[in-house]
């Protein structure tokens, strides 16, 4: 089956305002092609230098997204052409985006990442210290928080997706300073329909379009 069917066939199953994020990470610049050709402008990608390289060989429309865990020493690297980072989990990584965001004259829109299965495996802030992690980045000028992200455990998915709601809602719902709850972004190939009945309203697919990824 070809891309463009795969992309209709996923496209067929989301709900209108859940946009779709293509994971394009580790497949070739063609394929990313396919989907273009075929209407996908979102691509989500998890190194900084395939990214870049990504960006030189590709149409210029196309809105990049930081989906991967993303080193501080990294962000100079990738801040200019970056539409959305998903993965901040940390003051330290959010303050490293906002100087160098100040730097190119840009806001940066991001994503909190949190860890809601406290999977030591994963990246991500824990719910608990969500909140005050949040007051500290909405200080920030270069900034912006447009919601939260999250990877829920394969083991009781469903349990994590609805504590990402809550969690989400009970957010959106204090109305922090300079805080958006726009977009709560959870749900891959395996578990997009579950994480949308969830409230997901980002959803990140690449198995289900691309076939299996290359390398790890």
């Amino acid at each position: 089956m070809s891309i463009r069917s795969q992309l209709s066939d996923v496209r067929e199953t989301l709900p209108e305002g859940v946009t779709l994020v293509a994971v394009s990470k580790t497949h070739a610049p063609a394929l990313i092609e396919e989907a273009y050709a075929a209407g996908q402008r979102i691509f989500g990608e998890s190194r900084p230098q395939e990214l870049a390289a990504k960006y030189e060989a590709l149409p210029k429309d196309i809105e990049w997204h930081m989906i991967g865990h993303l080193q501080t020493n990294k962000v100079k690297y990738i801040i200019e052409d970056m539409a959305l980072i998903h993965s901040v989990d940390s003051l330290h990584l959010a303050q490293e985006i906002d100087r160098h965001a100040a730097r190119v004259g840009k806001v940066q829109n991001i994503l909190i990442e949190v860890n809601v299965g406290a999977e030591s495996s994963k990246s991500g802030v824990s719910p608990d210290a969500l909140e005050e992690l949040l007051l500290q980045i909405g200080q920030m000028s270069n900034v912006h928080v447009q919601g939260l992200m999250a990877i829920p455990p394969a083991a009781g998915s469903e349990k994590f997706l609805c504590e990402m709601q809550e969690l989400y809602l009970d957010i959106s719902a204090k109305k922090l300073d300079n805080i958006d709850m726009k977009i709560l972004s959870m749900g891959m190939s395996g578990d997009y329909a579950a994480a949308i009945r969830y409230g997901s309203t980002m959803v990140r697919i690449g198995s289900a379009l691309f076939g299996a990824r290359k390398y790890t």
